[in-house]
Parts: C-alpha cells; structure tokens; sequence
C-alpha cells in the first residue's frame, strides 16, 4: 500500500540509545528525509534495544567534550527534537522500556505516547546539576500541568507506565509481553486509526492545535482556525469525502 506507517527505531544497543553526536546527526537526517514525503501518513518512533526506549545524552561522550561543544551539542538536540515535533503528519512514541533525560523530551515532542507498565520514564537533569535541554520545560508542562512538572523535575522523579497514565504523560498503558514490543503493537493499531483520515486534514489539524497551543484563545478564534479551514475547502479530498458519503462507501483519499 502506498499509504505508510514510518517506524524510526533507534538502534545503539551498547549504550542504551544514548543520544550522541552521531545519533542526533542520524535521527535528523531521518526526519528531514519525511518532512517532505507526501505518502507518509504516521510516524513511530521507538526502540530496537530490549528494555530501553533511550538513555538520554550520551554522558561518556559528554565528559570528554569541552564546555563549548556541549553548548553546541544541546543546541543541536534541541534543534533535532524541535524538527520532530515541526513533522507534518501524526507522530507517536512507543515506550516499550526506560525513557530518561533526552529520551523523554524525545517522546514528549510526538503527538502521543504509548508505553509499556513496565517501562520506566523521566526527567532526570536536576540530579546532574542541570536542566532539561531539549524542550522538556516547555512540553513536561503543557503535557501534564504546570504543577506536577515542576515536582517531577524539581524531584528528578522516575514513574512507571501506570503512573505516567494517571498524570496524563502518556495516552495508552499496556501490559508488556514476551516479546518486549507490546507498546509498539499498541503505537501501531492507533496508526492504523489514523490512516484512512484525510491526509490535507490531518496536517492542517496538527498545524491549528500546535499553533492553537502557542497563542491566547482569542487571538486564535479570529486567525488561524479560519485559515485552517480554508486550506481544506479548495481540496479534492474534501468533496471525495463528501461523495463517499453520499454513496455509502469508504473513502479513497489522495492527499490532494
């Protein structure tokens, strides 16, 4: 089928899929790679490594480094996670293992997160005496409340799959299975939700929210709801939709 559910799967099983040089300089090709492919309609993010979604920066690397180039080095994992969030289509994190540090803003910037009860997640910088680099004070609040984020990061707190549900981190808590993947199965059947939706819509739908998310309501309510809209009503899509309908059938949409 030409509709496509992309799954990222990080693969540095020696060192628990520590964020490193290398690793960011991959995931940022990848993602560059789907910003602009059209036939895809869903992205996965998840791991490889049994056990772990992703340690975090890669501390070995980082005690070598000089004080300049750590700058650097957040700045561009930051930029990374940024370009994640910014992908057009509908992302979701699979949490079949641990999720610290970097790790968890990776999974913070997907639309979703589905973890294993098992797995384990955190923000865990204040215990090295510094803060979350890539995005995490900004997405830990807006994701579970203002409150509550700054404990979990003011405490440097680990939870596990049932109480990352109950605060409302991640969307879907599953029972982890033999295979170690049971988060990834559950990221899949809601990706295959996702797939017979309008494809112009879909976009146009994150777009709105993540802007809606960024500016006072009222402001909002008078520009770029309307413009959304807008972008939808000239498509073929949309009277394809309308159509199927009518006629009682499923939809073929084109993303045109």
């Amino acid at each position: 089928s030409p509709l496509r559910i992309v799954v990222l799967g990080l693969n540095r099983s020696h060192a628990k899929n520590a964020l490193n040089k290398n690793l960011l300089k991959m995931m940022s090709k990848a993602v560059d790679a789907l910003k602009s492919d059209k036939k895809v309609r869903t992205v996965i993010f998840r791991s490889e490594v049994p056990g772990i979604f992703c340690a975090g920066a890669d501390l070995k690397e980082r005690a070598k480094m000089h004080s300049s180039e750590v700058s650097s080095f957040v700045s561009k994992a930051r930029a990374t996670v940024n370009e994640m969030a910014n992908l057009p289509v509908p992302t979701i994190a699979a949490i079949d293992g641990t999720a610290l540090g970097g790790g968890l803003e990776l999974a913070l910037a997907c639309d979703i997160r589905v973890a294993a009860s098992s797995a384990k997640m955190g923000l865990v910088e204040t215990k090295l005496a510094i803060i979350p680099g890539a995005g995490g004070t900004q997405r830990l609040p807006r994701t579970i409340g203002v409150s509550l984020a700054k404990e979990l990061i003011f405490s440097a707190r680990i939870v596990d799959g049932e109480e990352a549900k109950s605060i409302g981190l991640i969307s879907h808590v599953v029972e982890q299975n033999e295979a170690g993947d049971a988060a990834y199965r559950r990221a899949l059947a809601l990706a295959r939700e996702f797939l017979p939706q309008g494809p112009v819509a879909m976009r146009v739908a994150k777009l709105a929210i993540n802007q809606g998310m960024e500016v006072r309501i009222c402001i909002f309510c008078k520009s770029k709801q309307k413009s959304g809209w807008q972008q939808t009503i000239p498509t073929k899509d949309r009277i394809e939709g309308l159509l199927a309908f009518k006629e009682k059938r499923p939809p073929r949409y084109k993303g045109e």
